[in-house]
Order: C-alpha cells, then structure tokens, then sequence
C-alpha cells in the first residue's frame, strides 16, 4: 500500500517562494511517476506538474511553467514542487499523487494514489 504525506504549505506573500515535500511509502516509488495537483477553493482540482520515475522528463501547467520547479529523490523515496513567484491565484491545497507506471501522465484519473494535501495560501 502506498502511503504519501505532503509538507511545506503555508501563508506567503506574493513573489516570495514556497517549497513543498511529497514523501512515499513502499519500495515502487523510484519505479512510477509522480505528479502534483492543486483545488482552490470552490474550484476543480487541476494539474501542476507531473515528473518521470528517474526525473529525466518534467512536464508543467502553463499557469506554473516558469515558477514552479518539480524534482525528486528516490532514495528519499521524496518528491518536491519549488514554488516561487508566487501569485494570489496559486493559493490552494496540493496534492501529490502516484501514477501506476514510470511515465508522465497528467490526467487525474491516471493517479491511483495521494496524499491528504497541504495548503498554501498566497497573500497580495
């Protein structure tokens, strides 16, 4: 089973920086992708950015492409999301999640496993 447990949210002001930690029970995770979600209050949860099983490929959002930075480290069995720029609009819960094979996926219903979330709230 599959446990992940999202860290590092908080209150930042705008243009300041965030970064969040993903962290993953069970041996697979250094053989699946991962990715990061966000829901804003009253709103669907969307995409943020997905990386692949050794990181080599990294994938964006346009909304986040250019300020946030998603890596991993497999033998902390940890994934990461760096925020910075942040704005107003990126005030959200994230949510990592675990796909079910090594390659990037963005659609949700690719990701059979997440974590409870961690919220970041932006401040203009």
């Amino acid at each position: 089973q599959v446990q992940l447990v999202e860290s590092g949210g908080g209150l930042v002001q705008a243009g300041g920086s965030l970064r969040l930690s993903c962290a993953a029970s069970g041996r697979t995770f250094s053989t699946k992708s991962m990715g990061w979600f966000r829901q804003a209050p009253g709103k669907e949860r969307d995409f943020v950015a997905a990386i692949s099983m050794n990181g080599d490929s990294t994938y964006y959002a346009d909304s986040v492409k250019g300020r946030f930075t998603i890596s991993r480290d497999n033998a902390k069995n940890t994934m990461y999301l760096q925020m910075s720029r942040v704005k107003p609009e990126d005030t959200a819960t994230y949510y990592c999640a675990q796909h079910r094979g090594p390659a990037i996926v963005v659609a949700e219903m690719e990701y059979p496993y997440w974590g409870q979330g961690t919220q970041v709230t932006v401040s203009s």
